[in-house]
This record gives C-alpha cells, sequence and structure tokens, in this order.
C-alpha cells in the first residue's frame, strides 16, 4: 500500500529552523500531525497575548536578586482596552504618574522598565535572566540607577514617559514581543536617550527574540550594555546609533566593555 502521508525532499532541513518548512501532504492537505502542532502553536500564541503579568511574583524574584523595584499601570484598564486602544498604553494611568512624580529626582543614568506588551510569558520567563546577565555590565559601566519599574499594559512608548517623570538620561524597556507561531516567549529590549513624550520610534534602537532559541542572555546583555555605553558618550540612541558590538576592530578602542568582561 501506498504510504498517506508524502514526505517533502526538503525534510533534512527542518533540522536548521524552527520554521514550517517541508511539512509534507496528505493529497491536497497538511499531514494531520502537522496540522495539530499549527493549531497548537496558535493557541500559545493567543494564550500568551492574554495570560495576566504576574508583576508581584516577578517583584519579588528581582527583590531576592537585589533590585529594588515599584509597579505602574498604563491608562489601558484592562487587557481588552490594551488591544483596542494602543495609545492608552503609552501613557501613565494618572495614579501612577502621581507616584513617579513623588519619587526623589535623582536623574539616574539609566532607568530600566520591565512590561508585559503582547506576551507576559516572554517578561516571567526571560526578564530576571537577562537582568542578571546585565549586572556586570553596569557595575563596569559605573551607572546610577533608578528604581526598576514594572509596567502593566504597557506598549514601548510608556517608557518614555516613565523616564521622563524620573528625569533618567536613558531608558531600557524590557517587553513582550508580538507571539509569533514558534515563539511566544520572544523579549525585546528598546533604549532610547533623553526618554520624553515627544519620542519617535526612530530615535530607539531595538534588541530583538531575546530567549534561549533566539538571541541569548549574554549576547543580549552585552548588545544593551555596548549601546548604553555609546549613547552616554553621544548622548543620543536611535539611528544614528549603530550596533556595531559584533566588531571585532572596535573592541578596546571604542569601549572597554569587551576587555574587560569578555564580551
Amino acid at each position: 500500500m501506498k504510504k498517506p502521508v508524502h514526505l517533502n525532499g526538503w525534510d533534512a532541513l527542518r533540522a536548521f529552523t524552527d520554521a514550517r518548512i517541508a511539512l509534507g501532504r496528505t493529497g491536497a492537505s497538511l499531514p494531520t500531525d502537522a496540522l495539530l502542532r499549527f493549531g497548537l502553536a496558535h493557541a500559545q500564541a493567543r494564550d500568551a497575548v492574554h495570560q495576566p503579568f504576574d508583576s508581584d511574583r516577578l517583584a519579588q524574584a528581582l527583590q531576592d536578586d537585589g533590585w529594588s523595584t515599584l509597579t505602574v499601570h498604563s491608562q489601558a484598564e484592562d487587557r481588552a482596552a490594551y488591544l483596542r486602544r494602543p495609545d492608552r498604553g503609552r501613557r501613565l494611568a494618572p495614579d501612577s504618574r502621581k507616584l513617579l512624580l513623588g519619587l526623589p529626582q535623582q536623574g539616574a543614568d539609566l532607568l530600566l522598565v520591565v512590561a508585559d506588551g503582547l506576551s507576559s510569558t516572554a517578561v516571567h520567563r526571560q526578564a530576571l535572566p537577562l537582568l542578571r546577565a546585565l549586572r556586570p555590565y553596569l557595575d563596569a559601566l559605573g551607572v546610577s540607577l533608578a528604581p526598576l519599574v514594572l509596567a502593566h499594559q504597557s506598549r514601548v512608548a510608556l517608557g518614555d514617559d516613565i523616564g521622563e517623570c524620573l528625569r533618567a538620561k536613558a531608558v531600557a524597556i524590557l517587553i513582550g514581543e508580538r507571539p509569533g507561531l514558534s515563539s511566544p516567549d520572544s523579549l525585546g529590549i528598546y533604549l532610547t536617550w533623553g526618554p520624553n513624550t515627544q519620542r519617535r520610534e526612530s530615535e530607539r534602537n531595538c534588541i530583538s527574540n531575546v530567549r534561549p532559541e533566539g538571541l541569548g542572555y549574554p549576547q543580549a546583555a552585552f548588545k544593551l550594555a555596548w549601546l548604553l555605553e555609546q549613547a552616554l558618550q553621544r548622548r543620543l540612541t536611535g539611528i544614528e546609533l549603530k550596533d556595531e558590538s559584533d566588531n571585532p576592530a572596535l573592541y578596546g578602542r571604542v569601549t572597554p566593555l569587551h576587555s574587560q568582561l569578555g564580551g
């Protein structure tokens, strides 16, 4: 008897990518196994978007690790509003703004924001390991830190609003990225110099796909530290600041990070 599933000749290439290639076919349709795995991936992506952000649990883990934290909310009162009204996710709720403005204005070098974004799953899994990998670089740079802020119902631009309230020189927001069908837990990092509510997207640097299966924690931490050092020197981020952290010709000349900590 002929086998019901016809294999694809590119099947061997599947070992090198998570992309859905060489799935084979059954007649003119996908094999049942491939169809079920697609349905599972789609469900995992939807769950990542709607899973509530457990900021209390993360705050406790961060405090146990030596970080000082506080929690804020955007103007999106719930997940439905967050998804329907992206503009509300870019601005602080009035009570959160009042909280931040009531803090001592120290003008720290760096503000770190951990935000749910479009995947709280990513934040729960990746934020703490990434921050642990980042800490030695921050110590090497000697930067002053504002309290680490946990943000609910947050878009990327909420970091600008928070940074403006705290008068931070730079803000790095660690935020859950839009889930893909093979990556429901991908974390993004956006670094902005001189955060304020008038900043444009072109004035940020982005580090994407931070997770063990993508860009690992050591590599992501080094990239962020390299960009931060350059931002502090040049007083800018975005399209005018190119990520050259992987260029070995620059080590020891533009940045001391690689020579100090091994990259």
